[in-house]
């Protein structure tokens, strides 16, 4: 039975429909459960429920009193908000150098710039400890920011390198023969037409220095100086048998909203900033 050309067009996009509810419950379920053992209790926690039975906040205030989340969120949020700061800032200059300027060796730093960036963190975690110690850094946030931003440089210059070298030459002709100097030329012309790939950027760094767990755990030995991973990673029960899933779930969701409330916020200037390099001009 041959169909119609509007049956095809139905089946197609019930296929598409379908396929999209699948990748959405897949990626929505694990936080969905995540929540509601959150707001479980005593044996519930060990019970396979997938509806609400109830709400224990308890394991919220736990979480962010006794467990000190609280403070711990606050080291994050200064943490990785200074990271990007630092990012973007170096990132837009150094694109501007790689993408503006013809100089020798250009495609050769480039490609170092990528290698760099694909280099595994226990790789230079040995290093790095040197560093940090011998800066005095050591058991200090400024151990983390000079860590992330490490890490971060290297895929943000690349990123925004590619997005630069997008904009018509025109423009910075325009703004040259008007007399504008080189920062001006980089903060009131390519800044405000690289939002969004600054925002891409800006938030990926972010999200890298949110969640990073091996240096904030080497670095880091003081309890009130501890990022959220690290804090989640140290929670404990009442006994060294008990581990506390509904006060841990708690912490999880806590730390997850943060970062959906800013994917949430900034989406269109994130889809914007994934497409605009894709096409030149």
């Amino acid at each position: 039975m041959k169909l119609s050309r509007q049956q095809r067009q139905l089946a197609h996009k019930s296929l598409i429909y379908f396929s999209a509810l699948i990748a959405c419950t897949i990626c929505v379920f694990p936080f969905y459960y995540a929540i509601l053992t959150s707001l479980r209790a005593g044996q519930e926690l060990f019970q396979t429920h997938y509806l609400p039975s109830g709400f224990h906040w308890g394991n919220y205030v736990t979480a962010l009193v006794d467990n000190g989340i609280a403070r711990s969120l606050l080291n994050s949020v200064a943490v990785a908000t200074i990271t990007v700061g630092i990012c973007l800032l170096v990132s837009i200059t150094a694109a501007f150098a790689l993408a503006r300027i013809s100089f020798r060796g250009r495609k050769y730093l480039l490609f170092t710039i990528l290698c760099v960036s694909m280099f595994p963190q226990v790789a230079v975690l040995s290093g790095m400890f040197e560093l940090v110690r011998f800066l005095g850094l050591y058991d200090s946030l400024g151990a983390l920011v000079l860590s992330y931003t490490t890490f971060s440089l290297p895929f943000t210059i690349w990123v925004l390198t590619t997005f630069m070298k997008s904009i018509p030459v025109e423009l910075e002709e325009a703004a040259i023969v008007d007399g504008a100097s080189t920062w001006i030329i980089i903060s009131r012309v390519f800044a405000p037409i690289m939002g969004p790939s600054l925002v891409t950027t800006g938030l990926l760094a972010f999200i890298g220095a949110w969640n990073e767990f091996m240096f904030a755990l080497t670095f880091i030995i003081s309890g009130e100086k501890r990022t959220v991973p690290v804090a989640i990673g140290m929670f404990q029960g009442v006994s060294q048998y008990e581990l506390p899933w509904g006060s841990i779930m708690a912490a999880s969701v806590i730390v997850t909203l943060p970062i959906i409330v800013m994917v949430l916020i900034f989406q269109r200037r994130i889809v914007s900033g994934l497409t605009s390099g894709a096409v030149k001009g």
